[in-house]
């Protein structure tokens, strides 16, 4: 889909010492994507491009209906979904400033109900009805504190204190719990329970380097790590808080940067880079199994950030060097691959998909629209048996081969681009 900008007059807004200016979305250049809408930042004279500028994170609230975006310089905004840049929307008179006085690496909104794979009996037996709970955000900073507010009056409600370096990743648990895991460049993952307003967390330390990525298992079992400087898969249980295993490739050349468990737990996609390019990995958490990867071989570039959509089809992810690149999970070919995409740092997807949200390291969020696809039936029902069936369990069932291979994901295709010879 090709075209050009919509020519109307940006706006701007106004609040604090921040301004937003709202630029009309123009359609991708490559792909079947489309920009729906960028918010670029307007910062006063004395701080207009110095460091401390960028959009280290973005997140929708796990409904949908508000979304975060850290603008730079200790600044959040939080504001309703959809029509971020209607001015006479209900959702200006609902937009909340957070001022964290650091700058932010990290953030999340909490607590995450449990998905509609692990919507059964089993699953919704672990968590005990309860009242509804209030929106939190949760903000990781450069000085290692993580500051929880609430989401809706936008009003500090307690600071977790612990880490001794700035903290780069947050993830709440998927099961309806205000459980949140902190990664930090201290080497360490923390477990905090913020029902009690995160006394006494659970540290988990061994890693190689800094931890610059975590993940929490869709059914909360577990959560998986990645550090700088190492090329190791740090996989940590959720239940005794114990090391579980590691995943590494022969490569000792690669760096990990990024990972994230798919819909029903059962592949983990690890973002990675060498000398050679940037490489993403599909693994099987339960076996140590590398199932798969995409990769390519241009140019030293890394992934920065990478994202499953929430139905399981879609796997985004931002390179170094310009490209904002959807997968169809298993197929050949790109969904969007968008090469205009300039200085991008971190990508979400909406709850209810069709739409992607990525930062930049200008203080820019943009929104692209992505194809809607319908789950197959074979989809539905591989997600919804390896959401409570390990890897183990599946290739003791007495079931023929082929399928077997289906439930394990052990069917899907590599991809290369650029490469002249392929990777063992």
């Amino acid at each position: 889909m090709t075209g050009t900008c919509d020519k109307r007059p940006q706006r701007e807004r106004q609040q604090g010492d921040m301004r937003e200016q709202v630029v009309p979305g123009c359609p991708s250049a490559a792909g079947s994507g489309a920009l729906v809408e960028e918010l670029r930042p307007v910062y006063p004279a004395r701080v207009s491009g110095s460091a401390g500028c960028e959009t280290w994170n973005v997140d929708f609230s796990p409904d949908g209906s508000r979304f975060a975006w850290s603008m730079g310089y200790g600044v959040v905004k939080v504001f309703d979904w959809p029509a971020p840049g209607d001015s006479d929307s209900k959702a200006m008179s609902n937009e909340k400033t957070l001022k964290c006085e650091d700058t932010v690496w990290g953030l999340a909104f909490g607590p995450r109900p449990p998905n509609w794979a692990s919507a059964g009996r089993q699953a919704r037996a672990k968590v005990p009805e309860k009242k509804e709970q209030k929106l939190l955000l949760a903000t990781g900073l450069h000085n290692g504190t993580i500051k929880v507010w609430g989401a809706s009056g936008g009003d500090l409600l307690f600071d977790l204190k612990g880490h001794q370096s700035l903290v780069r990743d947050l993830e709440f648990t998927p099961n309806g719990t205000l459980t949140l895991v902190s990664g930090s460049r201290d080497k360490t993952l923390r477990v905090w329970d913020l029902a009690k307003k995160g006394k006494n967390p659970q540290v988990l330390a061994g890693h190689g380097g800094w931890v610059v990525g975590c993940s929490v298992s869709p059914d909360s079992s577990m959560v998986a790590s990645v550090c700088s400087s190492d090329n190791k898969v740090y996989l940590w249980s959720l239940r005794s808080y114990t090391f579980i295993r590691n995943l590494n490739k022969d490569d000792k050349r690669q760096v990990m940067t990024s990972c994230d468990f798919s819909l029903d737990g059962a592949v983990l996609a690890v973002g990675s880079y060498n000398s050679a390019g940037w490489s993403l990995d599909l693994w099987d958490p339960y076996t140590s199994q590398h199932l798969a990867f995409l990769q390519d071989c241009k140019s030293s570039d890394l992934i920065r950030s990478l994202r499953f959509s929430p139905d399981g089809l879609y796997l985004a992810f931002i390179t170094d060097q310009s490209a904002l690149r959807v997968w169809e999970f298993g197929q050949k070919t790109f969904a969007l691959d968008a090469h205009t995409v300039t200085n991008e740092l971190c990508c979400t997807f909406h709850p209810q998909g069709g739409i992607i949200a990525t930062g930049t390291r200008d203080g820019c969020i943009k929104f692209w629209r992505i194809p809607r696809v319908v789950p197959t039936l074979s989809h539905i029902c591989r997600t919804v048996v390896r959401f409570s069936v390990s890897t183990h369990q599946v290739e003791a069932l007495p079931i023929p081969k082929k399928l077997v291979k289906f439930l394990t994901y052990k069917d899907l295709l590599t991809v290369q681009t650029h490469c002249t010879s392929r990777a063992p």
